[in-house]
């Protein structure tokens, strides 16, 4: 599935527009990413699934300037063909009171549709590596790959909530650069780095050292223990990790006890 560059111009205020038979001094026109023709606009609705979902119709309609039918149209193609899924939002997502809003999200298949280049040869490369050199071998080449991605990450210096959620998104940018189109997103005491599509999700399948290379990095790099609450590789629709955002607890000095022995001091 190839995504290109075009345009659609959305018109924001347009209800007061078309009811007054021009423009409204509050209207404006913004120039938002997104192809035009149905489908190059598919291919739109796909990569915004794929970058920013879980997300709901109506933030999909406001991102590309399509109609409540048209996203509508687009999703229930989408999943009927297997390709997304539509789940309840949780309630701490929940904006005022009622039912929470479906949010929509790529599935296994639907990420598959959008190619992964090289499997066959890396798995083979991979496997090679393994009969050369052993285990140790492939879990050396992980650390290495996932070294190459963070290397403009320092670790973290602070502990503050603050410091560790930027530490969080500065990971996500450099996985985001690497193709593994990463974000971040507050859930309850911590942060989440949700990355949405995997390379070498396939690879990794059959070499879950690339998974643990990771999260080894995401741990000294954030000086917390975090935890991979979900990988692309074993199904799921994202790989998701969860950094706490309380401060480490600090080692108390140890303090001698109060009970008296029964013996004076010398």
């Amino acid at each position: 599935m190839e995504f290109r560059h075009t345009c659609v111009v959305k018109t924001v205020g347009l209800r007061n527009s078309e009811q007054t038979g021009h423009q409204s001094e509050g209207a404006r026109t913004v120039v938002v990413s997104g192809p035009a023709g149905e489908g190059h606009t598919r291919e739109a609705v796909v990569k915004l699934l794929l970058e920013e979902g879980p997300i709901t119709a109506t933030a999909i309609g406001e991102r590309l300037g399509l109609s409540p039918a048209g996203v509508r149209r687009h999703l229930d193609a989408l999943i009927e063909s297997g390709e997304a899924r539509a789940t309840r939002s949780a309630r701490w997502q929940q904006k005022g009171r009622g039912r929470p809003a479906k949010q929509f999200q790529l599935t296994a298949t639907g990420r598959g549709r959008l190619g992964h280049a090289y499997d066959d040869l890396a798995g083979a490369a991979m496997r090679q590596l393994r009969e050369i050199g052993g285990d140790q071998a492939i879990t050396d080449f992980a650390r290495k790959r996932v070294a190459a991605i963070v290397a403009g990450v320092g670790g973290l210096t602070g502990h503050t909530p603050a410091e560790t959620e930027a530490k969080a998104e500065e990971i996500a940018e450099a996985f985001t650069d690497a193709g593994f189109a990463a974000s971040t997103r507050k859930v309850g005491a911590g942060v989440q780095i949700c990355q949405h599509h995997c390379p070498v999700s396939h690879v990794a399948e059959e070499f879950p050292e690339l998974c643990a290379a990771e999260l080894e990095a995401f741990r000294e790099i954030l000086g917390t223990h975090v935890q991979r609450l979900a990988t692309i590789a074993n199904g799921d629709c994202a790989c998701t990790t969860h950094v706490p955002l309380a401060q480490p607890l600090v080692a108390q000095p140890a303090t001698t006890s109060t009970h008296d022995s029964g013996r004076s001091a010398e």
